[in-house]
């Protein structure tokens, strides 16, 4: 598959159905290469189809699997047919792949058993070559211009940065330090810049900082980079806003937006930056208030660490030490929940860190998931899983396949004891807190029953703060 930059890596690991899905979505982000899982019955296709370049096989157990899978999965995936004993296989393999790249979504196959049994061909496999065609595309050159217009013109512009900006990171990071404009992510596009660059200011939105909020509101510009604009983003749209998205349905999907730039990120950014010079004199270098205001930040994130209300380790000190020692080269799979929240807010990126996570969906149990997956596709690199208990709870089980496999990742559950998230909802609504308590186990002591390192932190805050994760250093999984 020279052709799309793609190269197929065969690797076989063993799943159990329910958890194939899932364990797809940490793949294709990091391998940024097609993958595919197979599906023996009904699998939840609808976690795959946020995610890209994967290609489901299904087998139905036609004997007692009901169901139109065709209809079922139709909905989500991007392109989904029968397979046929008449069917032309090579030619349906091809499409599925091409489906999957060309429109970053999954391709669904359905195997009924009558074509399991069927042997194979003895023509060679096919690809997509010859089917692709470039999806580098500039923007219309009228919306360049408004655009460039407001850049130049602008005194304190900020850029956002969103998940569909994320392979384009390096050009973005290098566009705003021609603006000299602050760096805000979205929280799916978190660790799309490093916390430490002088132009970052972390997170928007219900699981970011104050830093960002406050630089967004003084703002009077808005440069948006592949954003959803969804209400967790929290992007104020009262502001001048140039909007760049390579699907014209995203630009201005819910308010409309001042200008849109319809064409590939990487090609509008690289045309800025042939047409925009030195910042002009009326625009304000805002490095300076920016670290002021993370000083004020870190000062703050430090008092929360050291707040023991004597209930446990809060979450600001967990992610003060993953801040520290998790790996400038780790993957990290993040699941739902307040721990989320809290990573999204607390977690401070390194350059090099890649970050996992199921966006919008609230989709519990993706972290372990998607750590699994994570490992398929770079198992050279640091690999952490970041949960609450309710998550794991939900694929504990896999945590036998990650033994199976000696697959090393670092697994941190926060255990409060509860769906702390549904909890708090129900709290804000004025309603009984009803059904969130949950019964869990040790899961340290589980994680030494199936063979992983088991580690159950202190109580006291000051014992975590200065404890270095030592899992990551064994040949074998951890939960912590």
């Amino acid at each position: 598959m020279a052709e799309t930059g793609f190269t197929f890596r065969p690797r076989s690991t063993s799943l159990r159905r329910e958890f194939l899905t899932p364990s797809a979505t940490g793949f294709p982000p990091i391998a940024a290469e097609p993958g595919a899982v197979g599906a023996p019955g009904y699998s939840p296709l609808v976690q795959v189809s946020f995610h890209h370049r994967t290609v489901v096989l299904d087998a139905p157990q036609i004997a007692f699997q009901e169901i139109d899978l065709t209809a079922a999965f139709g909905k989500v995936a991007r392109w989904t047919q029968p397979v046929l004993e008449t069917s032309k296989h090579r030619e349906l393999m091809a499409l599925a792949c091409k489906h999957a790249i060309l429109q970053h979504g999954p391709s669904h196959l359905i195997f009924p058993d009558e074509v399991q049994t069927i042997p194979a061909a003895s023509e060679p496999p096919a690809g997509p070559d010859g089917r692709l065609t470039e999806l580098e595309i500039g923007s219309p050159a009228p919306a360049l211009e408004r655009a460039l217009t407001l850049l130049e013109n602008a005194k304190r512009s900020v850029m956002i940065i969103g998940h569909g900006a994320r392979f384009h990171r390096e050009q973005a990071v290098a566009l705003a330090e021609r603006l000299n404009a602050p760096v805000i992510t979205t929280f799916k596009a978190k660790g799309q810049i490093p916390d430490a660059h002088p132009l970052a200011t972390g997170v928007l939105g219900r699981s970011g900082t104050p830093v960002a909020s406050w630089f967004m509101n003084e703002s009077d510009l808005l440069l948006v980079l592949g954003a959803s604009f969804s209400d967790h983003t929290g992007i104020y749209a009262g502001k001048p806003i140039i909007q760049v998205d390579s699907d014209p349905l995203q630009l201005g999907r819910i308010d409309p937006v001042t200008v849109l730039v319809y064409g590939e990120i990487g090609v509008v950014i690289d045309r800025f930056l042939q047409r925009l010079g030195d910042p002009p004199a009326q625009r304000v270098d805002q490095r300076t208030e920016l670290a002021e205001h993370w000083m004020i930040w870190r000062a703050e994130k430090g008092s929360r660490a050291g707040d023991n209300r004597g209930q446990g380790i809060n979450s600001a000190v967990v992610f003060q030490a993953l801040s520290t020692h998790v790996p400038e080269d780790a993957v990290i799979a993040v699941d739902v929940g307040n721990h989320a929240y809290s990573f999204g807010r607390y977690f401070e990126c390194k350059e090099g860190q890649s970050v996992l996570m199921s966006g919008y969906l609230g989709s519990i149990g993706f972290g372990y998931p998607a750590a699994i997956g994570a490992w398929a596709a770079v198992p050279d690199r640091p690999i952490f899983a970041v949960t609450g208990d309710c998550g794991f709870a939900q694929y504990m089980a896999e945590l036998l396949t990650a033994v199976k496999h000696r697959m090393k990742i670092t697994h941190v559950l926060l255990n409060n004891g509860q769906l702390g998230k549904i909890s708090k909802e129900q709290r804000a609504g004025d309603w009984d807190v009803w059904q969130t308590a949950l019964h869990n186990p040790d899961f340290s002591k589980y994680a030494e029953i199936c063979g992983a390192l088991g580690i159950a932190s202190p109580r006291h805050p000051s014992s975590t703060a200065h404890s270095r994760p030592r899992s990551h250093t064994t040949a074998r999984p951890s939960s912590r």
